[in-house]
């Protein structure tokens, strides 16, 4: 049947293939006989592969199992390789009469008294000897043993078959005969030829059937053959699919057209059979599917691999007694986990699933017990995944509410979730609960980090974590001991005794059914004196249960290093050093494993192993080439337990079970040059560069010239449907990339390919993505690559810090930790070089007023409202102390406001407005207690350190100096340099042992044991005082402003005669790490960055978290900002300040821009003085000059044609400046005095001006003049009459003004009639009004997101577009392109959308990340200003067609979008009234919006 196989192999596999990555299953085909010389088929050994392999299908496989071709051969009879010992004794018997026969059974057939019962093993035969022969009289001598024993009944039917069956009609005994499955997954093809037996006896009819040994016609075995297909038709007809074809000479020849018409049909239904049985058992699987599936299969796989090692557990009882007895002792209070160490193959694992199996037996038959064996599952690989699947057992076993999805999007909420579930457990006195996880150091994210951050340092009542790792190099102890400090936590497991080793020989040969001779047996314990290492004891045991009785063993090797290394030796003598090589290179080579397919796929790659493999015999196939599926076989069967099978993806992946062999892999076969090699052969598989059809050439030794052959390889694009993404490539690719030097391929098809980031962002979500830019970044030197991966890491989630906002945050520079305090009580703790939460410390139950940080950074205290300081080890997340600081437990005592550090004193000094308590850092106890007066409340306190002096200031500028020692008060002093005014702030000065306090009249004063003076006088009250980390400078902060002094021999005095200033109340400032910046946060929700070097520049302005800044923190060059009105928070680098910038931002912070010569311009109100106008030069990004208004500025606008500049001033009065001269300033007056402008508008042509007020529009006429245009006017004014005043204006040539109101109103204008038209109007304030350039349409944008399309004759709306999300702010600005075809708008969620014109569809929306304050359209798309002080210019081009589901543009849409037509809703108001009118019904027909419109996104 090789013409069908090769047509099955060339056309149907591939579509059946392609038909199941779709459906994310991976296709195999497993025909041990394709590519092999026939003298190997018939092999015997060949045979029960076969048979093992099919049975492995029919375990696995969801789909077709077992697919037979039968047609008019029965195939040879291969001799049974093993006969058991009662069997050959009545076989024997019969022989006894012929002396040759026996002797030729005798000496093919050997006793093997190893196996339990004995056996009889066949043995090959001599060198030198003709095979064929003696063979085809062995055959024939043991059928004729077994007829006459079966005759006597001597042995059974089965074992008489077992004589005389083929190969084939094992195979079908096995796969469909005797199955207990019945047909599923089964397909026969019975090729049946018309008039077979009319022409059997011809030359070329008998190459179809059975011969004999001298070519004639084998009819015993026609005969078994007729038998076995009525067999098959009697017990099975649904899988039999019959081919009648015509008998004719040349019927196997490839020209005749009913043979090619044969297989093509037999393609097809090979193709539709399979199709079919995959989908008949995905419905089932659906049916059935639990939600939870693969958490069960998770559970099950841990299992299944734990009974396994207990199977031949023996020893270590002593140590098991001692850890039980610990856990029992420890169960009802707070300890530590436990940790089990000892070098690679001590035992860990064995002892680890053992002890999962008695914990019932230690702490109750109701405990809980959870078991992970790491690194043998792609959950248990990685700790997002760990933690994912055990807080769901958890969850599921003790009936607890399961993690919530937006818990799962990030691994710091799931590390969250994790450690609370744990005292969960444990407060609602639950059964206990142990979780045992063996080998942590098989963690991904464990071997490479500095800490755990989801490892609990403390467990608390009735919750264990029993945790194994490897002694050695790796590490991995080194990392958890910085977290597990307790050196009872910690277990050493040590080898066995020598006794213990023999002992579990002994167990392992005992369950195999083997024994050894005592020849064999003291050869084994020469080699193993003394040997306890479980692991080399294996790789003996492996060895030896090998032998036969009657087998000389080699001595073994002594070591495991060693064993390993003969190991190799061992299957590259039998299965040659190249296949051996490449085989195991692979699979090491792998980023998480391989599947079987994937290995013979990359097999089928690798032109040296083809040239090895095809040196001897050619390849059956001229058009494909592939690896020989047997030689694979043969080489997994002799690994036997060195390979693993790993659950990843859903898919079963092949991985090298033991630590020591993946290492001898890497020694043996993968130098740096074959490493490389391996890498690049996976990623041209994981590529698909030479799948679908796709040539390669090879020469092969017996053909001597190149041939372009067709591999075979499964197909690797992104998407392998709508919904199924490739994960294996997008697992395996950049990896292989990477290893294989292909740094410019990983570039451009992974790293910087969109395709790519967002494909791995949907299957994989964020995290892992960023995993594959974290493995490339040190290897790949691009900026292009690093902004990609800084731009994804700002999309990741952080840590929920639940509650309404943060209240305290301080930094452990040294640690790089950043310790962040919350209302609900919660202190995180944010490793800022992993970028992830690595503590969540809880313990408090009120909001966290203050954190102090000390001991070099590893330690902080926390104080909270509930009354208590917590002492924390930062580094292992582990609390210290608790100290209680309310008196009595109802205390009403005021709230901790500050915390003072000493660390010489060892003390910690907590205070509130009318006590200070003095604590004992090592013990807690109270040093001593100063009680202040309730009436007189404190505002603050210092501690000043060199002095020994603790002071407090109250309200009422009294300030008490107290001995920091003892609490005895020293002195009392009123500030003299104050006269009635309540202090607000105090800052301490410690060099100069001072006390710097600030007052509620801007009164600045400096006090010092020698008395106290006034600084400054400020015009408002002081918010707060800063000094910086040297003390040589002073920020006040007072209203919008903070002040900056410097340090002097007598205090301080003023720095800089300009103010900082901001738009809104300053809250608080930091200084920069050189004193060249200061950092200050407004209400306003800006972070401004100062450069003091140069006088107060204003660098640049940060957006902080969308609420006022009340928090800035600086540690070097990093500033932390939050707001107690958020739970997010921000880290900025102002390192980047001194770096050169492409461009330099022009900082305007009011939102009014106005753009000139296509963007070349920027006109905002000047930072400090809105009196002003700043012109910015975008090309030189610096100012080029300032216009002076006199007057604060209210609104600009830009003739670009006329080159004229407006400006609306709160006066009312507008200037116009023209942009090429600074001298003919022309001057508009208001209507009435003292009205400010509110907006202005330019007609299309720029002939007309609009200038609105509260409730008055003038209109005025732009002409051409010499040598500026002239204005006249007004020549018209109209009023509004309405009681809300206008928000914004449009005005067209022919003097017709549409404009909207605060109210949401919206009204059209003709001022030559004086006619008002309504439009339908907004809900909320009108942001923006537009008209198209022909001035046929205009577009209106509101704050609740809505976009209006108007028909300027009919006053109605043609479109209406509306946001269904929440996340959308409100319309910013908008405009008509320059052909009226889009509306391009802004919106304050920081996107730009693009709006069809024509029919209302939604193009495009970009998020840039930024408010855009207008946008100015331009021949090809448009130009906009933002708030952050560039100018984004993009070019526009519709869409063509709709977006597939891959596309990764539509996929990261942020919001939805509904689409109104008017004419739509008419016709179907329309279509309603008919239909009613015929049915008679009165009922109104409800108008329906269209369906949400199609996103694409442009990021």
């Amino acid at each position: 049947m090789d013409a069908e196989r090769e047509a099955l192999q060339s056309t149907a596999y591939p579509e059946v293939q392609t038909f199941c990555q779709k459906h994310g299953l991976m296709f195999e085909v497993v025909d041990l006989r394709w590519g092999i010389q026939n003298t190997e088929a018939t092999d015997h050994m060949t045979t029960e592969l076969c048979l093992e392999e099919l049975d492995r299908c029919r375990k696995t496989s969801i789909g077709p199992a077992f697919v037979a071709l039968l047609g008019d051969q029965y195939g040879p009879c291969p001799i049974p390789t093993l006969i058991e010992e009662k069997e050959w004794e009545a076989l024997k018997a019969q022989l006894t009469a012929s002396p040759r026969d026996l002797e030729l059974v005798a000496r093919r057939f050997w006793r093997d008294e190893n196996a339990v019962p004995p056996t009889y093993l066949l043995q090959a035969p001599c060198t030198g000897e003709a095979r064929g022969p003696e063979e085809a009289t062995l055959t024939s001598v043991l059928r004729t043993g077994a007829q006459e024993a079966r005759r006597l009944g001597l042995i059974t039917q089965e074992q008489w078959h077992r004589y005389h069956r083929s190969v084939i009609e094992w195979e079908i005994e096995r796969g469909l005969l005797s199955s207990t499955d019945g047909d599923r997954g089964v397909t026969v093809f019975l090729r049946e030829i018309q008039d077979l037996n009319k022409h059997i006896l011809e030359d070329c009819a008998l190459k179809m059937v059975d011969r004999l040994m001298d070519g004639c016609l084998d009819t015993d075995a026609q005969n078994l053959l007729s038998s076995l297909k009525g067999r098959i038709a009697n017990k099975q007809p649904g899988v039999l699919k019959a081919h009648h074809l015509t008998w004719s000479r040349d019927l196997v020849n490839p020209k005749n057209k009913a043979h090619a018409r044969y297989l093509k049909e037999l393609g097809e239904q090979f193709v539709a059979r399979a199709n079919y049985q995959v989908l008949e058992h995905l419905r089932e699987l659906e049916v059935g599917r639990q939600e939870l599936a693969w958490l069960y299969q998770e559970i099950r796989h841990h299992l299944g691999l734990s009974a396994e090692a207990t199977r031949t557990f023996c020893g270590r009882q002593e140590l098991l007694a001692q850890l039980g007895q610990q856990l029992r002792l420890s169960d009802s209070q707070p300890h530590p986990p436990l940790v089990l160490f000892g070098p690679p193959g001590i035992g860990k694992t064995a002892l680890m699933c053992k002890l999962a199996e008695r914990m019932p037996g230690l702490l109750g038959r109701k405990t809980v017990t959870v078991l992970r064996l790491l690194g043998t599952s792609q959950m248990s690989s990685n700790a997002r995944g760990l933690l994912h699947s055990i807080c769901f057992q958890v969850c599921l076993a003790y009936g607890l509410p399961l993690p919530p999805a937006q818990v799962l999007e990030a691994h710091a909420r799931v590390v969250q979730f994790f450690h609370a579930l744990l005292h969960t457990v444990s407060c609602r006195n639950f059964e206990s609960l142990v979780i045992l996880l063996d080998s942590v150091d098989e963690v991904d994210s464990v071997h490479r980090a500095r800490r755990i951050p989801w490892l609990p340092p403390n467990c608390p009542p009735r919750v264990h974590l029993i945790l194994s790792a490897c002694s050695g190099q790796q590490g991995v102890l080194d990392t958890m001991q910085k977290v597990l400090t307790d050196p009872g936590a910690y277990w050493e497991v040590k080898p066995l005794s020598g006794n213990q080793g023999q002992e579990m020989i002994q167990l392992l040969l005992a369950a195999s059914r083997r024994t050894l001779s005592p020849m064999q047996r003291d050869l084994l314990w020469a080699s193993l004196p003394e040997c306890g290492h479980p692991g080399r004891l294996r790789l003996a045991f492996e060895e030896a249960r090998k032998w036969a009785s009657f087998t000389v063993p080699a001595p073994l090797a002594s070591t495991s290093r060693e064993a390993t290394h003969q190991l190799c030796v061992r299957l590259e003598q039998t299965h040659g050093q190249l296949l051996v090589a490449r085989v195991l290179g692979y699979i090491v080579s792998s980023r998480h494993g391989l599947s079987e397919a994937e290995l013979k796929d990359v097999l089928s790659l690798d032109d040296e192993v083809l040239q090895a493999v095809y040196q001897d015999w050619t390849p059956p196939s001229r058009e494909l080439l592939r690896f020989p599926p047997l030689l694979w076989v043969r080489l997994r069967r002799d690994l036997g337990i060195c390979l693993a099978r790993r659950p990843v993806d859903g898919f079963l992946l092949l991985a090298i079970a033991h630590r020591q062999l993946a290492e001898v892999v890497q020694e043996r076969y993968l130098s740096v040059p074959e490493k490389a090699k391996s890498h690049g052969v996976l990623a041209d598989f994981f590529s698909g560069a030479w799948s679908q059809g796709t040539k390669k050439l090879i020469t092969l030794p017996l053909v001597g010239k190149p041939l372009n052959l067709d591999r075979k390889v499964a197909p690797q694009p992104l998407w392998f449907s709508d919904a199924v993404a490739n994960l294996r490539k997008l697992k395996e690719l950049p990896y292989h990339l990477l290893h294989s030097g292909r740094i410019e391929e990983l570039k451009q098809e992974v790293l910087g390919n969109m395709n790519w980031i967002s494909c791995r962002g949907i299957s994989g979500g964020i995290e892992g993505l960023l995993d594959d830019f974290d493995l490339c970044a040190p290897h790949v030197d691009c900026s292009e690559v690093s902004l990609v991966r800084e731009a994804l890491q700002l999309c990741r989630p952080a840590v929920e810090l639940r509650g309404m906002g943060i209240t305290a945050m301080a930094w452990s520079l040294e640690e790089k930790l950043l310790v962040v305090g919350t209302q609900e009580g919660m202190v995180a703790v944010w490793d800022m070089e992993e970028q992830q939460v690595i503590h969540i410390l809880t313990g408090h139950r009120g909001e966290v007023r203050c954190v102090k940080v000390f001991a070099k950074g590893t330690l902080a205290i926390s104080a909270s409202k509930d009354h208590t300081l917590r002492l924390w080890n930062l580094l292992s997340g582990q609390e210290k102390i608790t100290i209680w600081d309310g008196g009595s437990k109802d205390s009403t005592e005021p709230q901790i406001w500050s915390l003072h550090v000493d660390e010489s004193k060892k003390a910690v000094y907590s205070a509130s407005s009318s006590k200070v308590n003095a604590w004992n850092l090592e013990t807690g106890e109270l040093i001593f207690c100063i009680l202040g007066d309730a009436s007189e409340p404190w505002v603050s306190t210092a501690v000043l350190t060199s002095q020994a002096t603790l002071l407090t200031a109250s309200k009422g500028c009294v300030v008490c100096l107290w001995s920091s020692d003892t609490g005895k008060l020293l002195r009392k002093q009123h500030l003299s340099s104050i006269k009635e005014e309540t202090l607000t702030c105090v800052v301490s000065v410690q060099k100069q042992g001072k006390m710097l306090t600030g007052t509620s009249k801007g009164s600045i004063s400096l006090f010092s044991s020698e008395g106290d003076s006034l600084l400054e006088k400020l015009p408002e009250a002081v918010g707060f005082l800063v000094v910086s980390e040297d003390e040589s400078l002073l920020a006040a902060g007072f209203g919008r402003s903070v002040r900056i002094f410097l340090a002097d021999s007598q205090g301080f005095h003023r720095f800089m005669a300009t103010d900082l200033e901001h738009e809104d109340m300053v809250e608080t400032a930091v200084f920069g790490p050189e004193n060249n910046l200061i950092v200050t946060g407004s209400r306003d929700a800006l972070i401004q960055v100062w450069s003091l070097s140069e006088q107060g520049t204003l660098l640049d302005i940060l957006e902080g978290v969308g609420a006022p800044v009340s928090l800035l923190a600086q540690a070097g060059t990093l500033v932390a900002s939050a707001s107690h009105q958020s739970s997010s928070f921000k880290v900025w680098d102002l390192g980047y300040t001194q770096k050169p910038r492409a461009s330099t931002p022009f900082l305007d912070r009011t939102g009014l821009t106005a753009v000139s010569h296509n963007g070349s311009y920027i006109y905002f109100p000047k930072v400090g003085d809105k009196n002003k106008v700043t012109i910015w030069d975008l090309a030189e990004g610096e100012e080029q000059d300032t216009l002076d208004t006199s007057n604060e500025v209210k609104c600009l606008e830009v003739a670009e044609q006329t080159k004229l500049l407006f400006t609306g001033l709160v006066s009312g009065i507008v200037l116009v400046f023209p942009l090429n001269s600074r001298q003919d300033v022309m001057c508009i007056p208001p209507p009435e005095a003292r009205k400010a402008i509110n907006c202005m508008a330019l007609s299309k042509d720029e002939g007309r001006l609009a200038i609105a007020y509260d409730s008055i529009v003038l209109v005025l006429d732009i002409s051409p003049g010499d040598p500026c245009p002239v204005i006249n006017g007004p020549t018209y004014t109209f009023y509004t009459q309405l009681p809300d005043t206008i928000a914004s204006v449009a005005v067209l040539a022919d003097y017709r003004v549409v404009y909207g109101m605060t109210n949401g109103d919206l009204f059209l204008y003709e001022c030559a009639n004086s006619k008002v038209f309504p439009l339908e109007a907004h809900r909320s304030r009108v942001t923006c009004v537009e008209v198209s350039h022909k001035e046929q349409l205009a577009v209106s944008g509101s704050e609740e997101a809505l976009l209006c399309l108007w028909d300027l004759q009919t006053c109605k709306w043609k479109f209406e577009m509306s946001s269904t999300n929440s996340y959308c702010r409100g319309v910013q600005c908008a405009c008509f392109s320059k052909d009226d075809n889009y509306v391009y708008a802004g919106l304050k969620d920081r996107s730009i959308i693009v709006w069809s014109v024509l029919d209302g569809t939604l193009l495009a929306v970009q998020f840039v990340h930024a408010i855009v304050n207008r946008i100015i359209p331009t021949a090809n798309g448009f130009i906009a200003p933002t708030r952050h002080g560039y100018l984004i210019r993009e070019r526009f081009q519709c869409p063509s067609s709709r977006v597939s589901q891959q596309d990764p543009l539509k996929n990261f849409k942020k919001a939805v979008w509904m689409v109104k037509s008017r004419q739509r809703e008419e016709l179907a108001a329309a279509a309603g009234a008919l239909q009613d009118s015929r049915s008679g019904s009165a009922q109104g027909n409800e108008s329906k919006s269209n369906k949400r419109s199609q996103v694409c996104l442009l990021v």
